[in-house]
């Protein structure tokens, strides 16, 4: 693994489609609304996104920790996009803060942001 420095980004765009709704994980009768395991999956994209040039060949990451409020709903149809940020690295852990947008609006976020916390590894 290359040094990664703090304030490295990553993006993850997708647009929500009938299989990351809420009403195909939990409980049909739920709204037809974007799911939070498919927005956290968005955010774990975009946090190996801001890492992903810095690391060597076997190497990827894998989550430890996520810190994360679910704040609005996001209809088929709508893109939703994350952005990560480096905020801290030591060793081979690294923290990232991310908001997740709909259009213009914060669908994702504690206190105003996210946090995910993350470990380099090998892949054997």
């Amino acid at each position: 693994m290359r040094p990664i420095p703090v304030g490295a980004k990553g993006t993850f765009t997708l647009r929500v489609m009938p299989a990351h709704l809420a009403n195909q994980f939990k409980d049909a009768m739920l709204p037809p609304v974007f799911a939070t395991p498919m927005m956290i999956m968005a955010m774990e994209n975009a946090a190996l996104n801001a890492i992903r040039g810095y690391l060597d060949p076997g190497e990827s990451a894998v989550g430890t920790a996520v810190d994360v409020r679910h704040l609005a709903a996001t209809p088929v149809g709508h893109e939703v996009t994350a952005e990560a940020e480096v905020t801290r690295v030591d060793g081979r852990r690294v923290a990232k803060e991310w908001p997740l947008e709909a259009g213009r609006h914060v669908i994702a976020a504690v206190d105003g942001r996210g946090r995910r916390d993350t470990v380099v590894i090998t892949v054997r």
